[in-house]
């Protein structure tokens, strides 16, 4: 067996600090969705996903791709979602395989409710801590390295 590639100090504390750092942000953030709107991180995500969407509707393998969750992690947060009157399942006129994710009216209201204390939660979190130059940096490197990583799947 081979010596490992380990990381040297610089790459530890980056990996750390990313690890730390997106932890806190992510577990703030939600602790704020949930008492101020009642929905988490993830129902978020698939509302503000489907609500960027043409007709405020997606595929479901393309809404489990957008917010990197399995099919049937999906599925169950959709069941809930849809049980609380923000979305709907819909199959396609066209091909019966395919099953929509429809944000509703309500739906849309609920994200709209949201989404302000959401943002300035963000911007406390994350934003404000940052320097421009710092953000552009970041805008410059995150979607680069999600867009790798999306490659590997």
């Amino acid at each position: 067996m081979s010596e490992p590639n380990w990381l040297n100090e610089r790459e530890q504390q980056a990996w750390r600090g990313w690890v730390d750092a997106s932890r806190r942000v992510l577990a703030a953030s939600d602790r704020q969705l949930k008492t101020d709107s009642g929905l988490t991180t993830d129902d978020y995500e698939v509302l503000v996903r489907l609500s960027e969407a043409d007709d405020r509707r997606m595929r479901m393998s393309d809404l489990a791709e957008s917010v990197t969750n399995s099919p049937s992690r999906l599925s169950q947060r959709i069941d809930r979602l849809s049980r609380d009157g923000v979305v709907e399942r819909g199959r396609c006129d066209v091909d019966a395989r395919v099953l929509w994710v429809v944000l509703t009216a309500a739906g849309f209201q609920r994200l709209c409710e949201a989404a302000s204390g959401h943002v300035e939660e963000v911007r406390r979190l994350f934003i404000d801590r940052l320097s421009a130059d710092e953000i552009e940096l970041l805008a410059t490197l995150l979607p680069r390295l999600a867009d790798s990583l999306a490659a590997d799947d």
